[in-house]
């Protein structure tokens, strides 16, 4: 609901501010003093574009703001989504500076059009007869259709399986395109696998392999190098541990005269310990040291084999290759398993099809079932407004499932006798079609919380009895709903919870146009002036005296 307007510096528009009631709001006023001025300004709040040329001042900023009460629309989940505070009293604000720069914010946080336009759409809802109209829709229909037949649950719980269904269908989709790509690449795979697998990698065995095939390559130098090593520390006339032990003999008989030959003994006993363990160590290596030729072709083979692989998938160690080969088994596996995953898949859309479509059919049983109803009191109301020959048919086409269920409803309308209910794109014109969406709207008024509506001169061409009863719905339309009407017929005007008049101040040299909530005493007379001209008469007076107190 709207509870504050306030437009400052916006065409002929150089500050004006309203507090509509939260029922029926009218605006009247003269020809070109700015009623639809209004309109455009309450557009950019609900994300219109904006230009500066509607600035009435080029050097100051225009600012539209809106206050709400947001509380009762279930705006909170969208708050968050975008990001906001949500409060129950919430402020939309649009600036647009001299430059041209259009900002938008709500609760003071910038925020984008599409952002103002989701939300304050929700909030707001401007008819026109100039406006495209939502009603030729399939889907506005059938959103009207389930409100009147009080489906709105029911829709919400198909929704939620018929998601359900297409979440396991896009999984199954998946899948299957998982499957044939897989496949395609599986037969090669396979034998790639399979020469890995031959191979029988063992992590870290190319170095091994390697430091071998360095010692086999050149084991005669290998030999001969140990051999003349060990010959120089123990077989020679001069072998090193012969020296080493009588040195340790004769430092060992001058430990008695100081502890540094002692020390020194200790050392040399040490050394001699060593000398002797090396010895060992270089005579086992040489030991170890064979030319084998055939032990050599096979070291050969294997580093060969190794290489090939490396080069092949393109990496430089054993460890990659060994990736690989974990990387080929877990596809393969991967293959072998999507058959089943598959057939568990299909088993599970087949089951949440089978429940969507259970619920869409009782969905759809309880759409057809008010057809008629709703056709009698749309054509009802229809007459009331001014169209006493309309007809109304409601048809309905059965669709494979789809996020609204399995129809589409199709509102076929005629406002002349004889004349078979066609389309509504193809039937109405522009007044009949704004009168069939001022009916539309008195019964959703009843059904569902609407956000506030603003009707710009629904009631052209109407009057008299027509006009009355046109008033009276408005009436009741805003008893639980805020409606805000600009019209030119007294009839509407004087059933208002609150009258607005526009009107232009040429005091100035620029002409702007000024908005005052009108007195009671006001009212009449702005009512008579409407009846009966810029001077009304008696009867006049006393008409709009009789319409503003009558309650009929």
């Amino acid at each position: 609901m709207l509870k504050h307007l306030l437009i400052k510096n916006y065409a002929l528009i150089q500050h004006l501010e309203i507090s509509p009631s939260k029922n029926l709001n009218i605006i009247t006023g003269e020809t070109g003093a700015g009623k639809s001025i209004m309109l455009g300004a309450v557009g950019l709040l609900l994300g219109k574009r904006a230009d500066t040329k509607s600035l009435l001042d080029e050097n100051s900023k225009c600012v539209i703001e809106g206050q709400f009460d947001v509380s009762g629309y279930q705006l909170e989940k969208v708050f968050d989504e975008e990001d906001l505070d949500y409060e129950s009293t919430s402020v939309f604000r649009r600036e647009i500076s001299p430059s041209g720069k259009s900002r938008a914010f709500i609760n003071d946080t910038p925020v984008t059009l599409d952002v103002i336009k989701k939300i304050a759409s929700r909030l707001m809802d401007v008819h026109s007869q100039h406006e495209t109209l939502h009603l030729g829709q399939h889907n506005y229909q059938l959103a009207f259709v389930d409100a009147y037949a009080g489906t709105t649950t029911l829709r919400q719980t198909y929704r939620s399986k018929f998601s359900a269904y297409k979440n396991a269908l896009k999984k199954l989709d998946a899948l299957k395109k998982e499957n044939a790509e897989v496949g395609k690449e599986a037969d090669f795979n396979n034998f790639l696998l399979e020469e890995l697998v031959k191979a029988k990698l063992k992590a870290g065995e190319q170095e091994e392999l390697e430091a071998s095939m360095e010692v086999m390559e050149h084991a005669e130098e290998i030999k001969t190098k140990l051999n003349e090593s060990i010959s120089a520390l123990s077989d020679s006339e001069f072998a090193a541990i012969s020296n080493l032990q009588q040195a340790k003999v004769l430092i060992g008989q001058l430990k008695k005269y100081s502890k540094n030959y002692d020390a020194l003994s200790e050392r040399l006993e040490s050394t001699f310990i060593e000398l002797q363990d090396i010895i060992g160590e270089l005579e086992k290596e040489e030991g170890a040291v064979e030319f084998d030729p055939e032990q050599t072709q096979l070291t050969q083979e294997r580093l060969s084999l190794i290489y090939q692989l490396q080069q092949k998938h393109q990496v430089d160690n054993v460890d990659e290759l060994l990736k690989i080969q974990a990387d080929l088994e877990s596809k393969a596996d991967r293959f072998n398993n999507l058959d089943e995953e598959i057939q568990e898949a299909e088993d599970q859309v087949n089951t949440l099809k089978e429940a969507a479509q259970k619920e869409a059919e009782s969905l759809s049983s309880k759409r057809q079932k008010v057809f008629n109803n709703l056709e009698k009191e749309l054509m009802q109301l229809l007459a009331q407004v001014g169209i006493p020959d309309a007809s109304i048919s409601i048809t309905n086409e059965t669709i494979a499932l789809s996020d609204h269920g399995i129809d589409q409803i199709n509102i076929l309308f005629s406002a002349n006798k004889g004349i078979a209910p066609q389309e509504l794109s193809k039937s109405a014109s522009g007044g009949e079609f704004s009168r069939l969406m001022f009916c539309v709207k008195y019964i959703l008024a009843d059904k569902i919380s609407m956000p506030t509506i603003i009707f710009d001169e629904i009631d052209t061409g109407v009057s008299g009895e027509i006009a009355l009863k046109l008033g009276n719905m408005m009436k009741k339309m805003a008893e639980n709903h805020q409606v805000i009407t600009i019209s030119h017929l007294p009839q509407v005007a004087a059933k208002g919870n609150k009258h607005y008049f526009v009107y232009k101040d040429s005091s100035s040299d620029k002409a702007i146009s000024k908005i005052k909530a009108l007195e009671e005493s006001e009212r009449v007379e702005a009512i008579a002036k409407m009846i009966g001209g810029d001077k009304p008469s008696e009867i006049a007076f006393e008409s709009a005296k009789e319409l503003l107190y009558s309650k009929a």
